[in-house]
């Protein structure tokens, strides 16, 4: 019994240990960003993505430091993994409009009242699997008693239209979540009509702007400029998957 009290408090010890040292790592990191030592906080905040790469706070200080050091490119695409990861945090939808906002691009949709692009993202995506699991659970319950006694018909038809109505906003969601995008991580890039340097370059877009993904070959990528609906390919070196 002393072995297994000894083993709990020497597992205890060490998590806490791991925790400190975490937390010690993310206090030097904010000292460093208050000093404006940007890349030295950012070199901090990259290590410890490896630990935690579901953190949606480490994506979102590393996006300040890209922001702080100019790479505003950059700077989206780690502000866009920080909503994903947590899109009701009000200072992380913040800085993804304002870093979309200087590239000429917006979070909500033209169109789309803002409040009804909130609701939309009110749950992350894996809090709302977790949902549809749930309501999924409740009506095969209501079900089976409905079939057993022929009683909770109402609540049975209630969870069953919960349950289509959040498949759906999960579906809705997870479609725009894997969708392939990508942001322009170079000052510009370019975009030409084929996939190499022998092909005309149609335009040219700066830093910050989305693009959609669509078909790769060799060290280029075919895109869809997402504000500007053009089309054409960029080498993968002047963009930064999302």
């Amino acid at each position: 019994m002393k072995k297994i009290i000894l083993l709990v408090i020497l597992v205890a010890g060490c998590g806490a240990g791991v925790w400190a040292n975490d937390r010690s790592a993310s206090l030097q990191a904010e000292e460093m960003y208050r000093a404006g030592q940007y890349a030295q906080a950012l070199t901090i905040y990259e290590q410890d993505l490896k630990n935690h790469p579901k953190d949606p706070f480490l994506y979102y200080n590393i996006g300040n430091c890209y922001f702080k050091m100019g790479s505003k490119g950059l700077a989206t695409a780690y502000y866009y993994r920080a909503f994903r990861l947590a899109p009701r945090q009000a200072d992380i939808r913040h800085n993804l409009a304002l870093s979309l906002s200087d590239s000429g691009e917006t979070l909500v949709p033209a169109g789309v009242p803002v409040v009804l692009h909130k609701a939309f993202f009110a749950l992350s995506l894996a809090e709302l699997k977790g949902l549809v699991c749930v309501l999924g659970w409740l009506a095969c319950l209501l079900a089976g008693c409905w079939l057993l006694t022929h009683r909770a018909g109402k609540l049975t038809l209630a969870a069953a239209v919960l349950l289509i109505g959040c498949s759906a906003w999960f579906y809705v969601r997870h479609s725009w979540e894997t969708q392939p995008l990508a942001v322009v991580a170079s000052p510009v890039a370019e975009i030409r009509s084929g996939p190499g340097l022998n092909f005309p370059v149609s335009a040219s877009v700066p830093q910050g702007h989305l693009l959609q993904l669509v078909d790769s070959k060799d060290n280029w990528q075919r895109v869809i400029v997402r504000s500007q609906g053009l089309k054409g390919w960029v080498e993968r070196a002047d963009i930064e998957p999302i």
